[in-house]
């Protein structure tokens, strides 16, 4: 092999972490309650509504959608054969084993352990920490998409597990 092919012989097996964030979804294939990524957050679609074909040939989509993270609402408004883009989106349940200093400390149920989720803010924070201070044993769901996760409900652990 000459110099200037092995200058051209790449590996492309391995992706960067961005690879997988997101995939593309023609606008006409989304859906209510489906996600969409808007102004680069995910979003889960609360309203859409299409337009009629126009003179110039594209029916419009648009959409509605509050961010899954922040709770802020988003519009946004594409030609319906255009593609957008969709979060891979993972909801998971870890169960909780402490609060330390403002962490949960959660644990999957093959074993292995997480511990840089932080304490949601508001009253679902509130009531985790309250009923995990009153020794009650909880299972906590996480959602995860582009980078960042939250806990965004808990429910008290079955007993004899």
């Amino acid at each position: 092999m000459s110099d200037t092919e092995a200058a051209h012989d790449q590996n492309f097996e391995t992706a960067h972490a961005g690879a997988s964030l997101t995939f593309p979804m023609q606008c006409s294939a989304l859906r209510k309650n489906g996600h969409v990524v808007i102004k680069g957050r995910p979003c889960k679609i609360v309203d859409m509504s299409t337009s009629k074909t126009g003179k110039h040939g594209h029916a419009k989509v648009h959409l509605v959608a509050i961010d899954i993270f922040t709770g802020k609402k988003y519009e946004d408004i594409s030609p319906s054969t255009h593609n957008m883009d969709v979060p891979n989106v993972q909801r998971n349940e870890y169960q909780l084993v402490n609060i330390d200093d403002g962490f949960l400390n959660l644990m999957s149920n093959d074993g292995s352990s997480k511990d840089d989720v932080k304490v949601p803010e508001g009253e679902i924070g509130e009531q985790i920490s309250s009923q995990f201070d009153d020794g009650k044993d909880l299972m906590v769901t996480i959602v995860s998409a582009m980078n960042e996760e939250q806990a965004i409900s808990f429910k008290e652990a079955p007993q004899g597990k």
